[in-house]
């Protein structure tokens, strides 16, 4: 629990310094935001399972021809998720999270991919595994959704993480649509806490056996803390890379401050996994911000 309440107080203070320097300096949290969206694309999709690596991703994006061949579910996965990534950076701060908005990002998502299942929830008879448990009743969905919903908007004095954590968890418990709930689930992370005027996540591929641990706990006895530890540390780590940018830092890679510190590499790296020490994942690339 000390570490859970050290983890809160950590992004209150980041998130207090991010609230004074933003201030002025909206287009380069916009250019910022637009950076990341390939990398948030790519995570999402490679927790499915996609195949397509982080340059495919970047080059579907801004519609530069890849030397194989991908499917075309793989190709509007890409151009879909990039879409909604957009829609919410847009909207979130504008409307709260209702099961209309929820059904919309579904819709956009899954476009021209299974437009028969697109922007609806489950139906009689459309029952779907997760894991080695069958997901809700699909005559239950909506009211298991309106619930999570519910209980996400009457708990605003809980911190922000455990709120989000367990919503997650929830939602893909569910698992209300045919396809698509987990990067639906993911995007809805970011779309509350940019509702909620935090900085948005992002899941990394390489945390995936710990994020589906998660899922594990949770299933097990109802326990949030795995997934509280990576919302928190995907939120200091955001912050991390904002206030680099926001203090015009000299942002170097994590190898070359090992070099220029003669601090063991590896040591830093694991700090960095940690979050105790301001560096953030760019590109597949662990960095930091020094001051120039």
């Amino acid at each position: 629990m000390s570490r859970t309440l050290q983890a809160y107080k950590t992004i209150t203070t980041l998130r207090e310094r991010y609230s004074t320097l933003k201030i002025g300096q909206e287009s380069l949290l916009a250019v910022l935001a637009e950076a990341e969206i390939p990398e948030q694309v790519y995570n999402s999709n490679a927790i499915e399972n996609s195949t397509l690596t982080l340059e495919e991703t970047e080059k579907i994006l801004i519609q530069i021809d890849l030397d194989r061949y991908i499917s075309e579910r793989e190709l509007f996965e890409t151009k879909n998720l990039a879409r909604v990534m957009v829609y919410i950076g847009h909207t979130a701060h504008e409307k709260p999270l209702t099961l209309g908005i929820t059904t919309l990002l579904h819709k956009m998502l899954i476009a021209n991919i299974r437009d028969d299942i697109a922007g609806r929830f489950r139906e009689e008879s459309e029952w779907v595994r997760v894991g080695n448990y069958i997901a809700a009743d699909p005559k239950d969905v909506v009211r298991l959704v309106t619930r999570a919903l519910s209980m996400y908007e009457s708990t605003p004095q809980e911190h922000i993480v455990r709120r989000v954590a367990r919503f997650h968890l929830t939602f893909e418990r569910i698992h209300p649509f045919v396809d698509g709930n987990g990067r639906i689930g993911r995007v809805i992370n970011n779309y509350l806490l940019l509702r909620d005027g935090y900085v948005p996540i992002n899941i990394a591929f390489i945390d995936r056996a710990l994020y589906y641990e998660a899922f594990k706990e949770f299933d097990r006895n109802g326990q949030t803390d795995i997934m509280e530890g990576i919302v928190a540390r995907a939120i200091t780590m955001s912050y991390h890379k904002r206030l680099a940018y926001l203090e015009h830092q000299e942002i170097i890679s994590i190898a070359e401050y090992a070099h220029r510190t003669k601090t063991s590499h590896q040591n830093l790296l694991n700090k960095a996994k940690r979050q105790t020490i301001p560096a953030f994942l760019e590109k597949g690339t662990w960095k930091i911000g020094i001051a120039r």
